[in-house]
């Protein structure tokens, strides 16, 4: 039998090889269980040698940082304006939606019709500026303290503004997107304003872009059990399609 030294080398040297492991692999190649697997990778997670994701491990962080709403639109550009086409198609006739921050979801109040009839609440500031001249768009924006990376409020007030509202449908931006962690933002009292914006909303549609997939922001929004649909592009890996289809979410890709 291969000792913990030796294997915990071949799992190094396969992930520099490839950029990446998984369990499943792993435990054929080494003929052990997904047990003592996920406790070698943890092991060597715990000496900063790898990052473990859903399923196995990366040489690459996926703990993704706060940049500036400027930075963040032209990242995946082409791939947020084909999101925000399709996500537009969702909305119907006198829909009351909420809009929360990002740049994906403002590339989808680009998509707006003109001369659709809708109630839009939102905590950014682009979205809000963004809707402000359609005739058939009453936009609510939400209050409070302002966040100039994302161009977005957050806060207390923020979220008792939404106590008295129920839309049909939340469109959602995050940071990152993980099978078991769930969604994530880089900011913590964004992630507790998009709880709010969750419980105000019958129907969960996430939009983002497939870089997201795999990564961890700093503050956790909620389990992917919450989401109803999620609409990236078709960058996603086929496992991380599998695993978002394995929890009865909707899955569109463009």
């Amino acid at each position: 039998m291969i000792g913990i030294a030796e294997r915990h080398q071949i799992i190094l040297n396969t992930i520099s090889q490839n950029g990446s492991v998984d369990v499943q692999s792993l435990c054929k190649e080494l003929k052990v269980s997904s047990v003592t697997i996920r406790k070698d990778l943890k092991l060597l997670e715990d000496k900063n040698l790898l990052y473990r994701t859903h399923g196995g491990a990366t040489l690459h962080n996926p703990y993704t940082p706060d940049k500036p709403v400027n930075e963040k639109e032209l990242l995946q550009a082409s791939e947020k304006l084909q999101i925000g086409i399709e996500a537009a198609k969702l909305l119907v006739e006198n829909d009351s939606i909420i809009i929360a921050s990002g740049t994906t979801v403002l590339a989808f109040a680009r998509q707006i019709n003109a001369k659709d009839y809708l109630t839009v609440i939102t905590a950014s500031l682009n979205v809000a500026l963004e809707l402000i001249g359609l005739p058939h768009v009453e936009v609510i924006q939400l209050g409070g303290v302002l966040r100039k990376s994302s161009s977005s409020v957050t806060g207390p007030f923020a979220e008792g503004m939404l106590i008295e509202s129920y839309c049909s449908k939340l469109f959602l931006g995050v940071d990152g997107i993980d099978l078991e962690f769930g969604l994530t933002t880089t900011n913590a009292l964004e992630a507790h304003l998009n709880k709010r914006m969750i419980e105000a909303s019958q129907k969960i549609v996430v939009l983002a872009d497939s870089t997201k997939f795999g990564k961890r922001g700093f503050g956790r929004i909620c389990g992917l059990d919450k989401v109803d649909h999620i609409i990236t592009d078709k960058g996603l890996s086929e496992a991380y399609r599998k695993g978002v289809e394995s929890l009865g979410i909707k899955l569109t890709l463009v």
